[in-house]
């Protein structure tokens, strides 16, 4: 990783640049200089222009060679590496014009707690479920994967459990501690998301992790787990309770819409969707919006109903339920978030900005 590129790139150095400015990204890109992400916006680094030799150097210091060869087959890699004894990032390696361009996201070195993250208490109720599926869900970029990784380390810390993670990549290693816990690479250790779930079934889990539903193949093996006495977490790149069971029951035939909906009305137990906003002061902050699967929640799902959903999250405060724009409300009232800042990320803009007395209309 050391070998600098023929522009005088250093990639150790430029890493260690994205932890001492406590970016979130480095984004490495023919035609210009290094830029970093820090609180969600895009600062470039002093320097010239990255040319096609520099990024292509840079990336073969790291990339494994089956993810090289996967990269010049489909046009991109996704890895993890590892930089000094603590720090870790994401690497997505994608083609661009014909040239390759590398993308680094900082995996935090310290698995946060559960309250850090800013869910609330009845969250750990969850955790402690013998069986179902939780859904951890949001747009790329909005921190599922940290939110999965600390749920993951608080029941190995709490429950003496065996845990199989799938992931593509593996981001955050995890020790065992009271739980027994097994990370499985798609690619590496197993040759999909679906195969891994069904080969878990027969290696005595309790708690299955998959890091990202993306077929159907996959979301009916998730489905099974969770049905047959298994804890299941799962992601999806959506945002709220209705759209997320919508695109789980639309990757399904027709014939099979019904059934599936009745599945997932005793499977789901909980959908937890989240986004990632710029914090008053710096730094990044989560906005959650929480549905737990109540019996008047199953049925609405089970009767296609989910038109329904929003108000029987606003109805259920006493379970733990929360609506995201409310959460949003909550964190501008607590000085944590800018009001224009809430209102983009809000599912109902119009009405958050008249609940936050902004002026109609204002940019």
């Amino acid at each position: 990783m050391n070998s600098p590129s023929p522009s005088g790139y250093d990639l150790r150095q430029l890493l260690d640049t994205v932890i001492s400015r406590k970016a979130s990204d480095l984004h490495l890109q023919v035609g210009q200089s290094p830029v970093l992400r820090v609180s969600g916006e895009m600062e470039p680094l002093p320097g010239a222009p990255l040319t096609p030799e520099d990024t292509r150097h840079l990336i073969g210091t790291i990339i494994p060679p089956h993810d090289l060869e996967r990269a010049e087959k489909a046009g991109g890699a996704d890895f993890a590496i590892s930089h000094g004894p603590e720090a870790r990032f994401r690497v997505s390696v994608l083609r661009s014009k014909g040239n390759y361009g590398v993308v680094f996201r900082l995996i935090p070195s310290r698995l946060l707690a559960l309250e850090e993250i800013g869910l609330p208490p009845m969250i750990k109720d969850l955790l402690v479920r013998p069986r179902g599926l939780v859904l951890v869900t949001g747009p790329t970029g909005s921190g599922k994967s940290t939110t999965l990784a600390s749920m993951v380390n608080w029941i190995n810390e709490q429950r003496q459990t065996h845990i199989i993670t799938i992931e593509d990549p593996i981001e955050y290693y995890h020790h065992h501690k009271k739980s027994v816990i097994t990370q499985r690479e798609v690619n590496v250790d197993v040759t999909s998301f679906a195969e891994a779930i069904r080969g878990a079934l027969r290696q005595d889990p309790d708690v299955i992790l998959v890091g990202e539903m993306r077929d159907l193949e996959t979301i009916e093996a998730a489905i099974t787990a969770a049905e047959t006495g298994h804890l299941v977490f799962g992601t999806l790149h959506t945002t709220g309770a209705a759209r997320t069971i919508n695109r789980i029951v639309d990757a399904f035939p027709s014939n099979t819409k019904e059934m599936i909906r009745a599945q997932l009305s005793t499977s789901i137990v909980a959908v937890i969707s989240q986004v990632l906003m710029r914090k008053v002061g710096g730094g990044r902050i989560a906005g959650f919006e929480i549905m737990v699967t109540t019996p008047s929640i199953a049925n609405l799902i089970r009767e296609n109903k989910i038109y329904l959903l929003d108000s029987e999250i606003q109805l259920g405060s006493k379970s733990g339920m929360i609506q995201l724009d409310t959460h949003l409300s909550q964190l501008v009232d607590e000085g944590k978030l800018e009001a224009e800042e809430a209102v983009e990320y809000a599912q109902n803009p119009k009405e958050l900005r008249a609940k936050l007395g902004l002026p109609d209309g204002s940019s």
